[in-house]
């Protein structure tokens, strides 16, 4: 089942969307959390049009979304750009945090932001969750998966080191995600095992390709280990999001090189920075300036995209 939503109040107006994308179903139950809450609902009149351009996020607001770091490889390579040690517990123990839910941007929100904070993307999987006790087991959280998306976790990468030194979380240096417009049952999504999704993650920065990674490979931590993490101490409600983190291909064992370079490239623009200080002393490619254009979709392994596309401009407040 592929599911959006049209803008209306805050928690928009579900659609039910053919496999072909052509039509789509308005639900009596008005809004995607309502339908987490109490269920699939008969339909609200016949199927129209499906305009996907109309399309804002598919969950508008969401009860939390907690943010994993699954790609290990990612959090070393930054850990190495700053000549920090990796802890060897870094791969048994996810990384999580607690993100901005209230609200997510539509697919094609503007990035709003001053480039003095170091606007940087970060192309993720994401999935929904129906209700997870506390204290679930892998198992358990693995069968409380319910839906799949394509999320952008916007990131302030000048503000992070402050905010990380003060030894609390992110709050500033983490804004508003977006969402792509579609979500897909896991049942009806290809290349979901159950634990993690086989897809190329695409992303193009200013009609350049930027990254081609593949979601499905050197993911440390599925996502049932993740809602499992969370879970050890609170319960989730239905609708909660949990997220990959940054999708982080190695190479032959080392970093990925540039898709222009013949390699997969990159999920966000930290991490190639992170590799040209590395190599050369300092980092040289910029993070997003006014104007900059994002384009991030995934496709299975036949080149079907999935989710529909996110499509961001970057402006100032």
């Amino acid at each position: 089942m592929i599911l959006a939503s049209y803008p209306m109040r805050r928690d928009g107006q579900l659609r039910i969307v053919s496999p072909d994308r052509k039509t789509s179903t308005r639900m009596k139950r008005h809004s995607f959390i309502e339908m987490m809450e109490y269920g699939i609902d008969e339909p609200d009149g016949p199927p129209e049009p499906f305009d996907i351009a109309r399309c804002t996020a598919p969950l508008p607001r969401a009860h939390q979304f907690l943010d994993g770091s699954a790609y290990v490889n990612h959090v070393e390579l930054v850990r190495k750009a700053r000549g920090a040690p990796m802890p060897a517990r870094f791969w048994t123990d996810p990384l999580m945090y607690q993100g901005c839910s209230d609200p997510f941007l539509g697919p094609m929100s503007p990035i709003v932001g001053d480039p003095a904070w170091g606007i940087d993307f970060e192309a993720e999987v994401a999935v929904i969750v129906a209700d997870v006790d506390m204290g679930a087991t892998v198992d358990e959280a693995r069968q409380a998966i319910r839906w799949v998306m394509l999320l952008n976790d916007v990131s302030l990468r000048n503000l992070i080191p402050d905010e990380l030194a003060k030894g609390f979380g992110f709050v500033q240096s983490k804004p508003p995600s977006a969402l792509a417009p579609l979500a897909r049952s896991v049942d009806d999504v290809t290349g979901w095992d159950g634990d993690r999704l086989h897809a190329t993650m695409c992303v193009d920065l200013n009609g350049m390709p930027f990254g081609r990674t593949d979601a499905g490979q050197d993911m440390t931590f599925g996502f049932p280990q993740l809602i499992a993490h969370a879970a050890r101490t609170r319960p989730l409600r239905a609708g909660t999001v949990i997220g990959s983190g940054t999708v982080s291909n190695k190479l032959d064992d080392g970093p990925a090189r540039t898709v222009t370079q013949g390699g997969v490239g990159y999920s966000c623009i930290a991490e190639h920075r992170m590799i040209e200080t590395i190599e050369t002393g300092a980092p040289v490619t910029p993070f997003l300036q006014p104007g900059d254009d994002v384009q991030i979709w995934m496709e299975d392994a036949f080149g079907n995209d999935l989710f529909g596309r996110i499509s961001q401009k970057v402006q100032m407040p």
